[in-house]
């Protein structure tokens, strides 16, 4: 099964100031994460996951019955903590964006 992979906009401008090659690595990841998003680390919930890419952390959300994945936040080992806690507080507000953006496509 595919999913579907969409970014938040606060992670879209987090990016734009990483450098090509990390862009790059980014890439290639959505597309694994595509193919196969629990792949990776699980974060105190079945959904909340992250992927490591150098010393950077990537968040993101799976949505099983929507069959996509929102990519929420970038950051560093030492706001990991800070990162999860922001990404659980807002659960709700991320499952209501996703639906829009898929109500758009």
């Amino acid at each position: 099964m595919t999913y579907s992979v969409y970014t938040t906009q606060s992670f879209d401008k987090e990016v734009e100031k990483l450098s090509k090659g990390d862009k790059d690595i980014i890439q290639k990841m959505f597309l694994k994460i595509r193919d196969n998003p629990y792949a990776s680390d699980q974060l105190r919930y079945k959904n909340l996951r992250e992927k490591r890419i150098r010393e950077k952390r990537v968040y993101f959300l799976v949505y099983d019955n929507l069959q996509a994945v929102l990519i929420v936040a970038i950051g560093g080992k030492k706001d990991q903590q800070a990162t999860i806690n922001h990404i659980i507080s807002y659960f709700d507000e991320y499952k209501i964006y996703l639906e829009r953006l898929l109500r758009k496509t």
